[in-house]
Order: structure tokens, then sequence, then C-alpha cells
């Protein structure tokens, strides 16, 4: 029987989609990100969308401003896709290196994604612009037709969206973020295996957990509502499966999505798991369970800068095995220099495994 460690250091991991909000939630927010992860693809759907340069540098700036002092972390920022965005204005981005990629959100497919595409062949102009200078592409792959069932949005994007656009756009650079199904997780490891290794995948902490019944377990739990919804246990089992695997296609990205309390507990609550303070145990709980702990760093921290053409972080972080209990929220106390208009306690953010004990801790160097 192989011995169980006590202890796992790991090269510092990078996340690759994340949601940090901005104003008082990012204040609150940041640190937790910040202090697990070197670098972060940094989602652009606020309000308004982050769709030129201009409004790229700034939210950066707010992003450094709000850092606490001592952590060091790298804000990767991202372009909002809309069906007039300036192919010029995203290639300017890129080349200043400004933007890092460009987010694809098909329209009202998530928070705040009204101004989204409402039709790929609306932004054919950009994508041959972005499949010639090697910009990635993440996508958002739900279909957003109201007569199909919501949780076969996602397989049906592939079909009726993503293969095409990949035949269209053969080298373009893809990330089909987020997945939560089989289908997703099939077809990202066969074009893998056949060579191609312009497309990828991130795969959520709460989607490696959760399946759908855990939104209904002794009632509606809202703060398991996220987009893409979470899937059957097959679904599940076959994401945990891919992370697992070892292929580099596979690779972290948290979706980490903080709304306030009165956000989620609503009549019409908001999709978002707030996950990131204890990501990367979380990570390990799921890798532990598969046996596969030495697949984790590799998921973790050298698969996506790799896709991304950039240096893996030199520094590292250590997981314990020590058993922490994960409190109901993230806290004011917990970090400083929240500013006048700080959120008010009641509607700081749930946290993922609220109320659960998580075998491993993260220490940080």
């Amino acid at each position: 029987m192989a011995e169980v460690p006590t202890s796992l250091v790991l090269r510092r991991p990078d996340d690759w989609h994340v949601h940090l909000r901005d104003g008082a939630m990012l204040r609150a927010v940041l640190p937790a990100t910040a202090r697990t992860f070197a670098r972060a693809i940094v989602m652009p759907n606020l309000r308004p969308p982050v769709t030129s340069v201009d409004a790229a540098e700034a939210y950066r700036s707010r992003i450094l401003e709000a850092l606490p002092e001592g952590i060091s972390f790298e804000p990767l920022m991202t372009a909002y896709l809309t069906d007039d965005l300036d192919p010029d204005e995203l290639a300017r981005g890129f080349a200043q290196d400004v933007f890092r990629a460009a987010k694809l959100y098909p329209a009202n497919a998530t928070t705040n994604s009204a101004a989204g595409v409402s039709d790929l062949s609306k932004i054919s102009s950009v994508l041959t612009c972005m499949e010639a200078i090697d910009m990635p592409l993440l996508i958002h792959g739900e279909v957003t037709d109201p007569d199909v069932d919501v949780f076969d949005r996602e397989a049906l994007f592939i079909e009726r969206h993503l293969k095409p656009l990949r035949q269209r756009h053969p080298q373009l650079r893809i990330v089909l973020e987020h997945i939560t199904t089989e289908e997703s997780a099939t077809y990202i490891r066969e074009a893998y295996q056949s060579g191609d290794d312009r497309i990828a995948a991130t795969i959520t902490p709460h989607h490696l957990h959760l399946n759908r019944n855990a939104m209904f377990m002794g009632g509606l739990r809202s703060d398991f509502y996220c987009l893409p919804v979470v899937k059957r246990e097959c679904h599940r089992r076959a994401l945990v499966k891919a992370a697992t695997s070892g292929l580099p296609c596979f690779f972290l990205g948290t979706d980490s999505a903080p709304h306030p309390r009165s956000g989620k507990e609503s009549a019409c609550g908001c999709a978002g798991i707030f996950n990131a303070l204890h990501a990367l145990e979380s990570y390990a709980a799921v890798f532990e369970q598969a046996s596969a702990l030495d697949q984790l760093e590799g998921f973790a921290s050298e698969h996506g800068p790799r896709f991304y053409g950039l240096p893996l972080n030199a520094d590292t972080v250590t997981l314990v095995r020590r058993q922490q209990s994960v409190p109901a929220r993230l806290t004011p106390p917990r970090f400083a220099c929240l500013g006048d208009d700080a959120l008010p306690d009641s509607e700081w953010p749930l946290l993922f495994h609220a109320g659960e004990a998580l075998e491993w801790t993260a220490e940080f160097h």
C-alpha cells in the first residue's frame, strides 16, 4: 500500500478563470485569490463590460490598488466580445500585453452577458484577427435558445457552434471554460489525442465536487446554483477523470464568482459560487480521492501556463494534511484595507464548502 503523504509541495498555481468583480466586492475577495494564485485570467463581465484597452488598463489598476501589501499577484486582463467590437482595438490591446485573451459570452448566457455576442457570424472578422495574432479565445460554451433544456445547453453548443467555428478557424487557440459534461471532456480529450494542441478546457472545483442533486438537498440550495449548472453524477465523474488524467489540455480555472448575500438569496438568485479562499484544498480533496495527488501540480501549476505560453512560477505552496473547518462566510476581519464603502457584514459572500471540514491546509512561503 502506498504511503499516505502528510504534505505536498507544489509550484505556485495560477487561476485561469476568475471573477474579481469591482469596487467593494473586489477589495473583499481579491486577497482570497491573490494569496494562493500567482496569476489569474480576470473575467471582463463588469457593468459596463471591459471592451477597450483603456477600460482594461483602468480595471487592472484598480485590482493592483486593492492588492494587500506584500502579496505578489498578476492580473491577466481579457476583452469582452460584442457584436461590434473593433478587431483593431483587440489587436492593439494584445500587442501591448493589456489583453491576454478575449472572452466570448453568448448574449444572455450568464451574469452580465446581455452585451455578449448574439451571432457568431457578427464577429467573424474578430475571430480571423485573433487567429492571425494567436490570441486565445475563451468561451462560455452554452446555447441560449430557451427551448433547449438547461442541462443540455453545453453539449449542444459543441455540435451547433464550436465544431463549425473550429472548421472556419482551425488555427484559433481556444479554451472551453468551466466544462461540466462528459461530452465536453471527451471532445477536448479526443482533440488532444489526435494531435490538436490548440484547444483546452478549464475545470472548477465545484463541478468536481457537486452533481445536480446538491442544488435540491434539503430544499432549494441557491448557493450551489452556478452557470453552467452542475449536471448528473456521470458528468461529475467524467470531469474528475479528465482533471486527474495528467493530460495538458485540462487545467485549473476556479470560476470563483462572488455575489452579495442578497443577490444569492432572492426570488431570482444570481448564478455563481465563491470558492477562491479554499480552492486549492478543494481540488486536493478530489485528486486524493481519485488517488491522483501526483497529477495535481500539473493540473494546477503547469498545464495552463504552457497553453498560454507563459513561464512556470518559481515559488511554491505547501499543502499540509491538517484538517480545517470552513466558516460560513468570508468575513471582514480576515482582510484589511477594505475602504469606506466596504460591504456590510450581512452581504459578505458565502464560502464554498461552508460548514464542512477539508483535510488539507495550504501554507504559503
